[in-house]
């Protein structure tokens, strides 16, 4: 094994000792997304977010397409909050569509037009409203404009599934 591997392994298990996962969720077919958030970092759950998520090695992974804020007609609501709120009934759809629920989201990826603090308030709302104490790995992209002009919003999902 090369000296780089051998660090990245010893590294990763040294990560795995110290991490203290705050939450498991479980399914049907025995497959976990495990959580961890070291106690060595800043909580990041208060903010709707997971720092880690271990995907089991055997699981199956969806990845969904960025999800506006577009109701089935493809209107766009001006408010940031309806187009949130909008955009993850979207991703609750296409998980549905996949046979899947929340807590099999592994991560989430979020882009959001002009982010400011107060947006911060309506995603954190929206995701634990959807994930509860199974928050998914996030990364949130402030972007100056999203694929159509009114678009305020987009989350897009990796997903383990049975």
């Amino acid at each position: 094994m090369s000296r780089t591997i051998n660090h990245l392994l010893i590294g990763g298990l040294i990560i795995m000792g110290i991490a203290i996962p705050t939450a498991t969720t479980a399914n049907e077919a025995g497959l976990k997304l495990e959580i961890v958030n070291p106690k060595t970092l800043y909580d990041p759950t208060p903010n709707g977010y997971s720092t880690a998520v271990i995907v089991p090695r055997q699981a199956r992974l969806a990845y969904i397409s960025g999800q506006g804020g577009q109701d089935a007609t493809g209107a766009l609501s001006p408010d940031f909050a309806v187009q949130v709120r909008q955009a993850y009934a979207n991703l609750r759809t296409a998980l549905d569509a996949l046979g899947a629920r929340p807590d099999q989201v592994a991560k989430l990826t979020v882009f959001v037009v002009d982010h400011d603090m107060s947006k911060l308030k309506v995603l954190t709302r929206n995701v634990q409203e959807m994930f509860g104490a199974a928050l998914p790995a996030q990364t949130l992209i402030p972007v100056p404009k999203l694929a159509i002009d009114p678009m305020l919003f987009e989350v897009e999902a990796v997903v383990i599934l049975e």
